[in-house]
């Protein structure tokens, strides 16, 4: 399965360091300032226990919990050529947490070509098996001791769960930055896509509902306990950060420009956006676009491009490196999304941090990543993206205003926090547990 809080990073390459946030007292959630409420309205704060932990530095909050050792299991490993937002996740925190004096290993399957066991930024990796053999196996390893005998275990569910609560026998959290959902269906056979939404929805919910789960989105926690009913008050929520190198500058584009960042697979929907932009410059007829990003996809993607007609104005560059996306956020008039499944949406607030509001589908993830009518725009279907897009890239104003909102929005985002959030959650079930 392809997953991911929003991955640029399959569009970019690796990226480094971040902003400022805060952790909300006393509560075991970590937001943006001036975000505590949801757009909606409704209370964003978390209903969880009491965090012992607030404001602590990592070092801190690994000493008072006891936690020197942690042992992580992930899909894929951030050098693997589909690593997407989920993978970028994972090692932004776990580098923070290496960088602290902590020892993390992270068991993964196997990179073509890369060595079975490498050690990057601080942290080990070791690189166990094949692409779906990395399951049972890490299963089986965890059984009779091999692996998760830390002071700690983190479990990154992505579609396929490694069902550490039930082997474990160390503290445990789960990163779940979304429930899959159509996903599988959109990527798998009939009989694999069903089997896939029943070990998701049926089989593994029930042995996590004592876990302590940690996610991206208060969005995406409410899907969560409504779709795999996993209780509310065992999830916690701790956005992603936003590397540093997003900031405004630079020259916007002399013409209208629309901007797409992320991997060119089913989940993303480019056809749909595609669409829309054709549409679209039927009444803003200088229209410019780009999507940037890699995946299996692209030829598909060229062909629809193709059989509009729109080859000199819609662009697919595929891979772009990091000074290359600050450049495209910063010359873009706004940044669009048309996916079905978003963990947080990274690209949006990367755009954001670069003062370019967005304009993206409402779903979970993009209704924390973006607060409609103040940093971007949340849109139900094409004809609404199509209305959304030309009331942005015809408004001066509303531009303006959206991507100041975005830019605030965007600032109060750190990896210092997520890694610190995702720790405290793990310390609090280690103190939790019986001495």
């Amino acid at each position: 399965m392809t997953v991911g809080p929003g991955e640029s990073r399959a569009a970019t390459g690796r990226q480094s360091d971040a902003s400022v946030t805060k952790l909300n007292a006393g509560r075991d959630t970590v937001v943006p300032p001036g975000a505590d409420e949801h757009p909606s309205g409704r209370s964003k704060a978390a209903t969880g226990p009491v965090s012992l932990f607030s404001g602590m530095p990592i070092g801190e909050i690994a000493e008072r919990s006891g936690l020197k050792r942690i042992d992580v299991l992930a899909w894929r490993d951030y050098d693997d050529p589909e690593a997407g937002g989920s993978e970028l996740h994972a090692h932004r925190v776990i580098t923070a947490w290496s960088e602290a004096g902590l020892d993390v290993s992270m068991t993964t399957s196997s990179v073509p070509g890369g060595r079975r066991v490498i050690r990057r930024d601080g942290y080990r990796v070791i690189r166990r098996a094949g692409r779906y053999s990395v399951f049972p196996r890490s299963i089986l390893s965890g059984a009779v001791g091999r692996i998760g005998t830390g002071d700690g275990v983190v479990e990154i569910w992505n579609g396929m769960p490694f069902f550490s609560p039930l082997w474990s026998r160390s503290p445990q959290i789960t990163f779940l930055h979304h429930v899959h959902a159509e996903m599988w269906k959109m990527v798998l056979p009939r009989g694999l896509a069903e089997l896939g939404h029943a070990l998701e929805h049926r089989v593994a919910p029930p042995f996590y509902r004592r876990s302590r789960i940690v996610t991206l989105s208060h969005s995406s926690k409410e899907e969560i306990v409504d779709r795999l009913h996993l209780p509310a008050e065992r999830i916690t929520v701790t956005p992603p950060g936003v590397e540093p190198r997003f900031t405004p500058g630079g020259e916007r584009s002399p013409v209208p420009l629309v901007v797409a960042v992320g991997r060119l697979v089913p989940v993303k929907q480019f056809p749909l956006l595609i669409e829309a932009l054709v549409r679209l410059r039927m009444t803003v007829p200088d229209l410019q676009a780009v999507i940037a990003g890699e995946g299996y996809e692209r030829d598909a993607l060229e062909a629809l491009v193709r059989g509009h007609g729109a080859e000199s104005w819609i662009t697919l560059p595929g891979f772009v490196d990091d000074d290359a996306l600050v450049d495209l956020y910063r010359r873009a008039w706004v940044v669009a999304s048309s996916s079905l499944r978003e963990g947080w949406g990274m690209t949006v607030t990367e755009a954001g941090a670069c003062g370019t509001p967005s304009v993206v589908t409402r779903i979970g993830g993009h209704e924390d990543a973006v607060l409609d009518g103040k940093s971007g725009i949340l849109v139900d279907g094409t004809d609404d993206m199509v209305r959304a897009l030309e009331r942005v890239l015809r408004d001066d104003m509303l531009r303006r205003r959206l991507g100041v909102g975005a830019l605030e929005h965007a600032g109060g985002l750190t990896w210092d926090a997520t890694a610190r959030g995702a720790l405290a959650a793990l310390g609090s079930e280690a103190l939790a547990r019986p001495v």
